[in-house]
């Protein structure tokens, strides 16, 4: 006769449901922790390398501690220096600087937009489906944005010579990135329904530009336009440092005959410009978008 054979439980065998079931969170004991140790290792090494970076930078650029040390009495003299500010300088030669500021920021945005939209159309993959015009555009937009506005300027005071005209193509060159890039963002973000709606109905590829795609990226369009004649209005206060016309021509003339009291004039009437400037992107951001 053949049957399965019982074996009887030895005592401890039977104790251990009891036990687990008496303590439910035996299994939650164990001590918690984030990382492990190759983590922790892997952490500690990177902790490492940051400090020897930063350690070899400081002695690449040799710094002199004493002229560190005296950095804060020669502040110091500087601001007895600059104060109070010659007021007087201000009209005719700041106040013909500064308007001239205005118009080169406002100009190289203007500038900026109409050379950065046929660059967004070919850089968004939406609206232009051939990749080596996509690959083209998108090159000449890290091109611009990796070109600081001082060299544009630069470049361009070589080709056009002092004055405002190189400040102009400084501010345009320099921007073409910055607002292609947002620009192509906005049209790859547009829905495909209202464009596939007008070509269904045989609408041809301007009016379904202006139709189904406009619309949608119409605020996007003026935000990036105020938000880029804001920060031209403050990067074209620097161009006359190299002869790009503006404000930065009449700093530079101060500062090279040691005129600090004129130099405070010239700081705090950029500081107002930039400030009032601010307050009116704000509120026509506000109106429109």
């Amino acid at each position: 006769m053949t049957g399965a054979t019982t074996t009887a439980a030895t005592p401890t065998e039977a104790a251990r449901p009891a036990r687990a079931a008496a303590d439910p969170m035996r299994p939650l004991a164990r001590e918690w922790s984030r990382f492990t140790p190759r983590q922790r290792l892997a952490r500690w090494l990177v902790w490492l390398g940051v400090v020897a970076a930063v350690a070899w930078a400081v002695r690449s650029i040799d710094i002199i501690p004493e002229f560190l040390a005296d950095a804060p009495a020669q502040m110091a003299d500087l601001l007895v220096r600059m104060w109070p500010p010659d007021l007087a300088h201000y009209y005719p030669a700041v106040h013909t600087a500064l308007v001239e500021t205005l118009h080169i920021a406002t100009l190289g945005t203007i500038l900026a937009f109409g050379l950065a939209v046929p660059v967004a159309l070919l850089a968004a993959r939406n609206v232009c489906r051939i990749g080596p015009l996509n690959w083209l555009a998108q090159l000449v937009l890290v091109a611009s944005r990796s070109v600081n506005s001082l060299v544009w300027a630069l470049i361009f005071v070589a080709v056009f010579g002092p004055g405002a005209a190189a400040g102009v193509f400084a501010i345009a060159f320099r921007s073409i990135g910055f607002v292609g890039k947002l620009l192509a963002e906005a049209l790859e973000e547009a829905s495909p329904g209202p464009v596939e709606a007008l070509r269904a109905a045989g609408a041809g590829w301007g009016a379904t530009m202006l139709k189904a795609v406009w619309p949608q990226v119409q605020p996007a369009f003026w935000g990036i336009a105020l938000f880029r004649w804001d920060i031209n209005v403050r990067e074209s206060a620097v161009l006359g440092l190299v002869g790009a016309g503006g404000i930065g021509v009449v700093l530079n003339d101060a500062i090279d005959f040691f005129q600090w009291d004129r130099v405070a004039t010239v700081l705090l009437a950029i500081l107002a410009v930039v400030l009032v400037a601010e307050v009116l992107v704000n509120r026509i951001r506000a109106r429109l978008i």
